[in-house]
């Protein structure tokens, strides 16, 4: 629940009604409650409206809408304004202005241009906080707290001489010595051995390759000086206002941030979704997406804080969303986890770098447009589903997604620049997403108690202890799959003495002689070893193969022609009670496919449905009920036995019985009764 008032679906968008007359306002409000609008993210970026002078607050205008969304029954998720510090603040202080690393400093006249490590700029965003905070803590429209805007966004890095301070006193209090560090950095390479914390610096412009520890550990030294950013707002938010939950909206696309470690700090998770309206979008995507930040909160509802009702302003061709696609959409962030669904924004701009963004309301001013009629058809419906607010999913099975693990990866020298690391963990996801079989992601130190699954695709690093913990959960009669170029080095970056995959050997009961990496036209082939009428016999595979050796593994498929040819290609260890795979070389869809469903059928994991191609199931369950959402993104009418079972549709209180017709683009909302 976000709010002890507020019971049902959280529904709006981004309000900015700093950018209009009050007569403006009166219009919105009615046109809100036409919607079905109870809720508004408000004050993003008013931070010049609201602090004129570095002396003077002047909450005017924030006062009188405060008021006004009350008086209409409208809820405030109130933004601390930090996203965008006034020009005034970026002119008096030096230290404001973020350095690249090349060496250029930034300059005003954008969104979140700020130094995350200048003190100047967290003195002010802090006395804005701690002011805004006390006037508001007992107004009756203030639902949450909204911290920044989409971290790291624009300003996910600086090299600036206070971050050089800063990042040596976040390397001394990691690594309490400068020994240490050179012991992890490797720095003996090419004489960069350390003796005074002051000889390092940021890992700025080079001549040469910058030392990719130095480079890892500056990108979690970023993400954790903008979480103190939060954190620093967090603490006064949570003094003055104990009782409220707080947030800040992720964005993904955005991977300079370890999400997972912020996902601790944060009360309520919420993230802005922009899928492609485009024909070749695949929705599966997005879906891995809404997954994604259930993880960050532990199974726990999310809010879709920001979509666009038509198109965005930032593509190269900015595809408007066909009648329908936006409800499609919206109704996918539900069936995975939302208890909200927000736009970006109400009122479409007549200036700025996003006017020709969407809104609820278009530069027509009014409510006769095709974008608004679907707006208050979402919002009429949202009204019904009341009874889904805090249920929750489950799954059987896991995929392991770690923010340092892509980092280290994906370094500017790599084995191949064809193979990135969330490519990988889509590549694996999709299937199970066809099959509609629900996946859980999930970070290395997460809980896996109740997985029988769990996928770890390219796991390249291999953090201390992890190792151990994945052989319990196998030992434990859990099944582990993991694939090429994993358990290769430590969460420093240093591969691990004594060969591939590093700790993880026992468990796989393989070794890796060598790894190949293939160019697009290259192309190698596998042939399983037992023959299996439910996986293809043999299949095309690209982009890597690895020289395995036995050592206790079983054999499940082999190269069979010139590339590695003779070689394991696939193989699984029988550990405790449990199995643990290696695929050593990229695998066509299919292959993934008909493998993760052979696994599943022999886990007792299946879909609540048969549904055809294209057409998505999400189920959410609470106090003994199921609820289906069956969403059919494909061009076809779909027809789906429902096994002679008996629904309610919560949209229209029909009884559905035997078969149940969906349109294309449409959806149905089931609920059933265990």
């Amino acid at each position: 629940m976000i709010n002890k008032n507020i019971h049902s679906i959280c529904y709006g968008g981004d309000y900015n009604p700093e950018q209009w007359t009050e007569d403006v306002w009166v219009q919105d409000m009615e046109l809100m409650k036409e919607a079905g609008v109870n809720f508004v993210s408000l004050a993003i970026f008013s931070w010049a409206l609201l602090q004129p002078d570095e002396n003077t607050f002047d909450f005017t205008f924030l006062d009188k809408i405060m008021d006004l969304l009350h008086s209409n029954g409208i809820y405030v998720d109130l933004a601390t304004a930090t996203a965008s510090q006034p020009p005034w603040l970026s002119i008096a202080y030096d230290d404001v202005m973020p350095v690249s690393a090349d060496g250029v400093k930034m300059t005003h006249g954008s969104r979140q241009t700020y130094c995350p490590n200048s003190r100047s700029w967290r003195n002010a965003a802090s006395h804005l906080v701690r002011t805004l905070a006390a006037r508001y803590k007992n107004h009756p429209a203030l639902a949450m707290w909204h911290i920044n805007n989409e971290y790291g966004c624009h300003t996910a890095e600086c090299y600036c001489d206070n971050c050089a301070v800063s990042f040596r006193k976040w390397l001394q209090k990691r690594y309490k010595s400068v020994g240490i560090v050179n012991e992890k950095w490797g720095t003996r390479f090419w004489s960069q051995y350390y003796y005074k914390w002051d000889e390092i610096y940021p890992p700025r412009a080079t001549m040469g390759k910058k030392n990719p520890s130095h480079v890892l550990d500056y990108k979690r030294f970023m993400s954790d000086s903008l979480l103190d950013c939060y954190s620093m707002e967090y603490e006064i938010l949570r003094q003055i206002t104990p009782e409220l939950k707080i947030t800040t909206n992720f964005l993904m696309g955005i991977d300079k941030l370890d999400y997972f470690k912020w996902a601790k700090e944060i009360d309520i998770i919420s993230w802005d979704s922009y899928p492609d309206p485009a024909p070749s979008y695949n929705p599966a995507l997005n879906a891995f997406d809404h997954d994604l930040m259930r993880g960050f909160g532990n199974g726990r509802p999310f809010i879709l804080m920001e979509q666009a009702p038509a198109q965005v302003n930032w593509r190269d061709i900015n595809v408007n969303k066909h009648p329908g696609l936006m409800r499609l959409y919206s109704y996918q962030a539900v069936g995975r986890g939302a208890d909200g669904v927000m736009f970006f924004q109400w009122r479409q701009s007549l200036r700025g770098a996003e006017k020709f963004h969407s809104a609820c309301i278009t530069h027509s001013g009014d409510g006769n447009s095709r974008i608004f009629r679907e707006v208050r058809q979402l919002g009429h419906e949202l009204k019904k589903l009341n009874c889904i607010t805090g249920s929750t999913r489950k799954a059987d099975i896991a995929i392991v997604f770690d923010y340092e693990n892509m980092w280290a990866f994906e370094y500017e020298d790599r084995q191949s620049k064809s193979v990135t690391y969330r490519d990988q963990i889509l590549n694996w996801y999709k299937p199970l997403y066809e099959m509609n079989i629900p996946v859980d992601i999930v970070g290395t130190d997460s809980n896996l108690k109740g997985y029988k699954i769990l996928l770890a695709p390219l796991l390249y690093m291999t953090k201390e202890g992890y190792a151990e913990k994945i052989k319990r959960f196998t030992a434990d009669g859990g099944e582990y799959i993991t694939t090429f170029s994993s358990s290769i080095v430590d969460e420093w970056d240093g591969v691990f003495p004594g060969g591939y995959p590093g700790p993880l050997k026992e468990l796989l009961g393989i070794t890796i002689e060598e790894f190949c990496p293939l160019t697009p036209d290259m192309k190698t082939t596998i042939a399983l070893t037992d023959i299996d009428d439910t996986i293809p016999e043999t299949s095309k595979a690209r982009l890597w193969y690895d020289i395995i050796h036995i050592v206790d593994a079983e054999i499940f498929a082999v190269f069979s022609d010139a590339l590695g040819k003779g070689y394991p290609a696939i193989t699984y260890n029988y550990f405790g009670k449990g199995k643990a795979w290696y695929i050593g070389t990229e695998t066509e869809p299919d292959f993934k496919k008909a493998f993760l469903s052979k696994i599943c059928l022999r886990q007792n994991i299946n879909s609540l449905f048969s549904l055809p191609e294209g057409v998505e199931l999400n189920i959410r369950e609470q106090n003994g009920k199921k609820y289906a959402f069956i969403l059919n993104f494909s061009i076809k009418n779909a027809s789906i036995d429902i096994m002679q079972n008996s629904y309610i549709d919560l949209l229209t209180g029909q009884k559905i019985h035997d078969r149940l017709i969906i349109e294309s683009g449409n959806i149905r909302i089931l609920e059933i009764s265990s």
